[in-house]
């Protein structure tokens, strides 16, 4: 395995841990803030932050970037995810849910091929079918009817796969910092406009809260970002479904949910898919 590639896995198991945070504190504000405040904040939290760290070149950098259309779909696309997964929320199950959402990273994997011509081997195919049957396992998804939330959960899916595969054609054509501040600022507007209509006061907690999803949402897309830059969508994708097994270390330490027999199955299937991809990427560098 290469150096490029190692880096690569690392900041997006990193990306993913950062995510799953994330949404952990979005699940503990959502019932109280509208969903589009919450974004707002989050957006306007990273792109100041990306400001104060590149300068006053940074502003310039991104308005004349090469990527502001394809950055602008991009956004759209994830808008778009965001808009369904939640709407599913409310009418789906969190294990069907999360079930279905996590068909994410084997379209990603489907889609790398004839976008950005990646040659998918073998032991990248085994390691997503065997992360997504960790899912299946974990979540248990019994009794699960085709409804519309459920096509609701399968589009945020492969809107968010498509956006992934997206991220890794235009990651060489920019910086991360510049990709970040074009992503936000296109968040800034579309979340901005509803806000007046959604608009609640937050308290000092909210407020706290919402400032450190932007912080925590921040390091995850920069460690997000400079992965992609380092490493194929096909070798990366299995690495999302790490974000399920952080989300029970995470909802044990917060909310004292203790994991069944099937959750823990499921994680080591999990982590299985991930050794899968670092052993074979190893043995191929070493070929």
């Amino acid at each position: 395995m290469t150096s490029s590639v190692g880096v690569g896995i690392l900041l997006t198991s990193l990306a993913y841990f950062c995510f799953t945070l994330h949404d952990g504190v979005i699940k503990v504000l959502v019932e109280t803030l509208p969903v589009w405040q919450i974004l707002f904040f989050r957006s306007a939290t990273i792109l100041a932050g990306c400001l104060l760290a590149g300068g006053p070149s940074l502003t310039r950098e991104a308005i004349t970037s090469p990527i502001v259309k394809p950055m602008m779909v991009r956004s759209l696309l994830l808008l778009a995810a965001w808009l369904s997964y939640y709407n599913a929320a409310k009418y789906m199950q969190l294990a069907e849910l999360t079930t279905l959402y996590y068909a994410a990273p084997v379209v990603a994997t489907v889609l790398a091929v004839p976008m950005l011509g990646e040659r998918v081997t073998l032991s990248r195919w085994t390691a997503v079918v065997v992360g997504f049957a960790g899912v299946i396992i974990a979540t248990n998804p019994a009794g699960l009817r085709i409804t519309w939330p459920v096509y609701l959960a399968l589009q945020a899916a492969c809107l968010w796969a498509f956006s992934t595969v997206l991220l890794r054609k235009t990651a060489m054509g920019a910086r991360s910092l510049v990709q970040m501040s074009i992503t936000n600022a296109f968040f800034l507007i579309m979340t901005g406009a509803m806000l007046v209509q959604v608009w609640h006061t937050p308290t000092s907690t909210e407020l706290v809260l919402s400032l450190s999803i932007g912080v925590i949402g921040g390091l995850a897309q920069l460690a997000f970002f400079e992965g992609m830059r380092r490493a194929p969508v096909s070798v990366l994708a299995p690495f999302e479904y790490t974000s399920l097994v952080w989300a029970f270390v995470l909802g044990y330490a917060i909310w004292s949910d203790i994991p069944t027999t099937n959750v823990f199955v499921g994680a080591i299937l999990i982590c299985g898919a991930g050794l899968i991809i670092v052993f074979s990427e190893r043995l191929v560098s070493r070929h």
